[in-house]
């Protein structure tokens, strides 16, 4: 090895499904050595070709380098998978979607088992790893030395987002994002229901409806300050009052265009109960405290 090289990080992946293979993928195009082990050996092959070491068994992957990536179906497969490996000394770097409390639970079975324990949570789909103007990242949280350690070889596949030393933070982070994109989905999609039996070509509705969704983005700030200080009137342009006052007519026109409100009428209701507890001078940020139990 001369001066000029830099000796890359070993990586053991278990795992190979879309999500994993793109992993797989990324780190070997970035001269990274990489062991791969799947529970189907077919999705080895294409890897094996591309310079992958493959190993016979989850445990035999283990063993073969310190930095151990796990990207399996569900929290379940990860502990079929590792509860006969060796994980004594390892870092461990769980990418399988979970929720906190596994998180949290998986991070405590893998410390009483001499490992270190790094959650993540992707934002990205496949065909975004590797691609770094594709904009997507993975929350981190669990062992701060870990993420300090690895940081660089885990930032090659996707950018990289540490959240907290309490391993269910990343998880929880990738839930609350993906939650409120399903919110947005859900207020598409009625948009595109009250004009789906019209004269109306949706394709033109689309860039009127995106520029809509981005120019509100910015609310989310104000909601955010609003919880820290705990006033909910701060700000406040367009009260909740007057919003719970203009419901009908989203509502009525639903009805006359023979659209379901259900994607609509749960918040509504929220907001009736926060205006009848005296929030009529708020904003849309009280909505939040009756979500939480």
């Amino acid at each position: 090895m001369t001066q000029h090289t830099v000796e890359k990080t070993s990586v053991t992946l278990l795992g190979l499904g879309g999500m994993g293979t793109a992993l797989a993928r990324t780190w070997l195009a970035a001269g990274h050595p990489l062991t791969v082990w799947n529970r189907t050996p077919a999705r080895t092959a294409a890897l094996a070709a591309e310079g992958a070491k493959v190993a016979d068994s989850a445990a035999e992957a283990v063993a073969s380098n310190s930095l151990v990536v796990v990207c399996l179906l569900d929290d379940s497969s990860v502990e079929e998978v590792l509860a006969g490996t060796g994980l004594a000394g390892k870092d461990l770097v769980n990418l399988t979607t979970s929720t906190p409390a596994q998180a949290r639970a998986r991070g405590e079975w893998v410390g009483e088992r001499g490992a270190r324990y790094l959650d993540g949570g992707i934002m990205a789909v496949p065909p975004m790893i590797g691609i770094p103007e594709a904009g997507g990242y993975v929350f981190y949280s669990g062992s701060p030395e870990l993420f300090e350690r690895h940081q660089e070889t885990l930032g090659v596949p996707a950018g990289t987002v540490y959240v907290g030393q309490d391993a269910g933070f990343a998880a929880l982070h990738d839930v609350a994002l993906l939650s409120a994109m399903y919110g947005m989905f859900a207020g598409a999609a009625h948009a595109f229901a009250l004009i789906r039996k019209e004269n109306i070509d949706p394709v033109s509705l689309a860039p009127l409806l995106a520029d809509w969704l981005v120019a509100m983005a910015p609310a989310v700030h104000q909601t955010a300050d609003q919880l820290r200080s705990g006033d909910y009137t701060e700000g406040v342009v367009s009260s909740l009052a007057m919003q719970v006052a203009g419901t009908q007519t989203f509502l009525s026109t639903a009805e006359q265009q023979g659209v379901s409100p259900e994607l609509l009428s749960s918040y509504f209701e929220l907001m009736r109960r926060r205006l009848a507890q005296g929030g009529a001078e708020e904003g849309l940020t009280g909505v939040i405290d009756l979500l939480v139990r």
